[in-house]
């Protein structure tokens, strides 16, 4: 089943059994790419005394991670539009889990790091193709239902990490988080090299060059902002400054060479469309505040409500329960209604979500917390299936993968803006560590993420009216 002629293609993917297993192997790369982040979190103690080394040092160890991911996922996606996105995909896997084997057999940090960078461009090819390949496993009008298992699978990855790391750890040592991840990526590689479809020839006939220097350029500011965002660990200095400012210096870089090539990374025509415009900045804007959810809520369970570790643990994974269970639903509430009416749905639950914990009262306890918290994520996955429904279903074939790209990165760069914006805005309101300084700090957070949501909805409902007012016009 690995090769077969291309008219068969369309009549094998019609096979509702190759269908699912075809399904079954994007999600197991969703998954693995979510768990990448969330299994490695736990063990950041552990490597602290295997290595004696400083949390600062040994941070790394998640930040390289990351940072190949935001930096590398926009070039990935357009790489597996020129040479194949099944080709691609299927190196991307074989990468992420050689290097998974690199990391659980690490001498030293420096092997771990650098190992665990290969593991992140592994996650970025995935991340970026598996989204991509959805209009071409299912037909347009299934599209939502898609978007919502890939969810709830990304969401499975982000709940089993804490608690597969700590028992991996607890029983067979810190290499095994990392060990655990080789079986589990031969399975997807397995699976996806018998299911996936095979890539179209029109992908390798004509196919333009690959944007090399703005790819450099593009790396270069993403990776200048990311880590602007993230060092300090909440306070801003001047090493942050000098970091934005060469951002910036990198965006004006980037758009002068984007401007002067024959084969751009990023089609700027790309951006007229108003859907796209409108999902890439709402999306952004709503990681931004779900990642509030991650930083702000365990000072306020552990400083406000004075839970226990394990307590804000299991308090904490509410949120990603909720997204697992809510994904596959939120998907078909989609394709049902249609984008617009659930895009619109879930951004007025996350409003409500985050007035409520805005107003939270300490008398309410952990019920109070988590309550808005279940209506917040529902929310946020609601939005999630219907926005990247609208974002891939209106992308040309051939884009696919740099649209996808797109779409990650946004979500990406909210979540890091999120990590130290929020955090920010928390240490500023809570001018202590008192239980009413950390209540305190809850609601000032919380208000300013109401604030960005009721942004999000401005931007989908100004994009939604230019929709609107353009299909009157072609229908006179």
């Amino acid at each position: 089943m690995t090769s077969y002629p291309q008219e068969t293609v369309a009549a094998h993917m019609e096979q509702p059994v190759s269908v699912r297993w075809t399904l079954a192997s994007l999600s197991l790369s969703t998954l693995l790419a979510s768990l990448g982040v969330s299994i490695a979190n736990v063990g950041l103690p552990t490597l602290t005394q295997a290595f004696s080394a400083s949390f600062q040092e040994v941070q790394w160890v998640v930040l390289a991670y990351l940072l190949a991911i935001t930096t590398l996922i926009i070039s990935v996606g357009k790489l597996g539009d020129i040479v194949g996105r099944r080709k691609l995909l299927l190196a991307g896997i074989a990468l992420f889990t050689i290097a998974s084997g690199l990391c659980g057999a690490a001498p030293h940090l420096s092997w771990l790091v650098a190992a665990r960078a290969l593991q992140g461009l592994g996650a970025a090819v995935m991340m970026a193709l598996a989204l991509a390949l959805v209009g071409e496993v299912v037909p347009k009008e299934k599209t939502g239902s898609l978007m919502g298992l890939l969810g709830t699978f990304s969401a499975i990855g982000t709940a089993l990490g804490p608690s597969l790391g700590g028992a991996l750890i607890a029983g067979s040592g810190w290499r095994a988080i990392f060990l655990v991840m080789v079986p589990i990526g031969l399975l997807a590689l397995l699976l996806a090299y018998h299911t996936l479809p095979v890539d179209r020839p029109a992908t390798r006939a004509g196919r333009p060059g690959f944007d090399v220097i703005g790819t450099l350029a593009l790396v270069f500011t993403l990776g200048a902002y990311a880590l602007a965002m993230t060092i300090g660990r909440g306070s801003f200095g001047a090493t942050n400054l000098v970091l934005l400012l060469a951002a910036v210096f990198g965006m004006y870089l980037f758009l002068l060479v984007e401007s002067r090539t024959g084969s751009p990374l990023v089609d700027f025509a790309m951006l007229r469309q108003s859907s796209l415009r409108s999902g890439l900045a709402t999306s952004m804007l709503v990681a931004t505040v779900m990642m509030a959810t991650l930083v702000v809520g365990p000072f306020y369970l552990s400083l406000g409500l004075r839970l226990d570790a394990a307590l804000v643990g299991l308090v904490m994974s509410a949120g990603p329960v909720v997204s697992a269970l809510t994904g596959v639903p939120a998907g078909r509430l989609v394709d049902r209604f249609g984008v617009w009416c659930m895009a619109a749905t879930g951004l007025g639950a996350m409003v409500a979500g985050c007035l409520a914990l805005s107003l939270v009262q300490k008398a309410l306890g952990v019920a109070g917390y988590i309550m808005p918290l279940v209506i917040l994520t529902g929310g946020y996955a609601l939005f999630q299936a219907a926005n990247n429904t609208a974002v891939m279903k209106n992308a040309k074939p051939e884009q696919r993968g740099t649209v996808s790209g797109l779409l990650n990165l946004s979500r990406n760069l909210g979540l890091i803006t999120g990590a130290s914006m929020m955090g920010a805005v928390f240490s500023f309101a809570a001018a202590s560590e008192s239980e009413a300084a950390a209540a305190a700090g809850m609601r000032v957070t919380f208000a300013v993420a109401t604030v960005l949501v009721v942004m999000a909805i401005a931007v989908a409902v100004a994009s939604h009216a230019v929709v609107v007012r353009s299909k009157s016009q072609e229908a006179q």
